[in-house]
């Protein structure tokens, strides 16, 4: 479940030029990315493509063959050779099946994730600190992932063909508590937040929640270059968690009235209930997955001599379907995502009267971000949870440059 939403796509990484006329004085080598051509953001974009498809391909093709060849039987066997608790088991599997999988999965990672951003010079990270920040991930992940892996595996001993029911509450309530303690709790561990000091900027931000009556716990700028030098901003939170957060690399290249621009896009997102939205959304989606999910398991059940929804073996099999129904409701979900950026960028223009420094913002954010501004309209539609920045340029209806002006896209 998304926790926040953002005013770029956060897997459209890369730089590209900045406007050396910012007030805001970025540190050269630290927040200026270098010129790209438009060719080589579609050629860093198709990469990345390739790189996530491989991804999911990877992970259907390993569930179907650990399960077809025995292997999970094995390993439940292994596991049960040591400990007779059904729960410890449970947990002594997925362990074993997680080392499998990280086995298998990190040579992609790494291509992706570290090689490529230095390869295009978009990464701050040394390969150390790419390995801490990923350690510090699973950390993360264990105390929010074993509660709810305990959770199914309970209600799938309990609840037998209904199991779908209470799993799909629960985690509608964990989805409730995660948006609302993350910006606290879990985001910090990442990065350094520090409020939005003193100055012209602040005046103009502050001003702009009054004009909406919203009441934030804050405006916060996060040092997003100590990874990367992408720039990006996004309104997070739900309750009194609810919080601005500006990359340090944002607020170092883009001018007043552009950061107002892209605040007020993130306004809108508030104003129009689009993190409450989408947590419904994905509720919906949840229960209809789940319950789709708990048929074509059933029935697949035989199909590799599983007796029961409970065996341990047979769990991975549970994660394939997921996977595919995930793989196939986001073509929905990435539309109706489209509609909120679209209707966000709308309120933005209205709010501050100035499509010019939106549509400016825009195309920085795409040089800098090294986004392919045109995507095939077939990739934007299957994967894309933001319209392209072609379109939204182009719907502002300004008199500023083409996205593709400056050759640096």
């Amino acid at each position: 479940m998304e926790q926040a939403v953002y005013l770029t796509e956060r897997h459209d990484a890369h730089a590209d030029a900045v406007d050396s006329s910012s007030p805001n004085s970025p540190q050269a080598g630290i927040f200026t990315p270098p010129q790209r051509s438009e060719a080589t953001a579609k050629h860093y974009a198709k990469i990345k493509l390739i790189a996530s498809l491989m991804g999911s391909v990877l992970f259907f093709v390993l569930s179907l063959a650990l399960v077809a060849t025995g292997t999970t039987v094995a390993f439940e066997s292994f596991v049960r050779s040591y400990v007779s608790n059904d729960y410890l088991a449970l947990l002594g599997f997925a362990a074993l099946l997680g080392l499998a999988e990280m086995a298998l999965t990190a040579p992609l990672q790494f291509y992706s994730a570290f090689y490529l951003e230095h390869k295009y010079n978009l990464s701050n990270q040394t390969f150390r600190a790419w390995l801490w920040e990923g350690f510090k991930g699973f950390l993360v992940s264990v105390p929010i992932t074993l509660p709810l892996l305990l959770a199914l595996f309970f209600c799938l001993k309990s609840f037998g063909s209904m199991w779908w029911l209470p799993v799909g509450s629960v985690l509608f309530f964990f989805s409730v508590v995660l948006a609302r303690l993350a910006p606290v709790l879990i985001f910090p561990l990442f990065y350094t937040f520090k409020p939005l000091p003193d100055g012209e900027l602040r005046s103009i931000i502050l001003g702009l929640c009054q004009s909406v009556g919203m009441s934030v716990k804050g405006v916060y700028v996060f040092d997003m270059s100590k990874s990367t030098k992408k720039a990006n901003a996004a309104f997070t939170g739900i309750g009194k968690s609810k919080r601005i957060i500006l990359g340090d690399t944002l607020v170092a290249n883009f001018r007043n009235d552009e950061i107002e621009s892209v605040f007020a896009h993130e306004l809108g997102h508030y104003k129009l209930k689009h993190l409450w939205m989408m947590l419904g959304i994905g509720t919906v989606s949840s229960f209809l997955g789940l319950s789709l999910t708990a048929q074509a398991y059933e029935l697949s059940l035989p199909w590799f001599g599983f007796a029961s929804i409970d065996q341990l073996a047979a769990l991975p099999l549970l994660a394939l379907w997921l996977g595919v129904y995930s793989f196939l409701a986001s073509p929905l979900t990435n539309a109706i995502s489209r509609s909120h950026e679209r209707a966000a960028d709308r309120y933005a223009i209205s709010l501050t009267n100035n499509g010019e420094a939106f549509a400016n913002a825009l195309q920085k954010l795409a040089r800098i971000n090294l986004a392919d501004v045109s995507p095939h309209p077939v990739v934007e539609f299957l994967f894309h949870s933001h319209p392209s920045i072609e379109k939204r340029v182009r719907s502002i209806g300004t008199k500023s440059s083409s996205p593709r002006a400056g050759g640096a896209q």
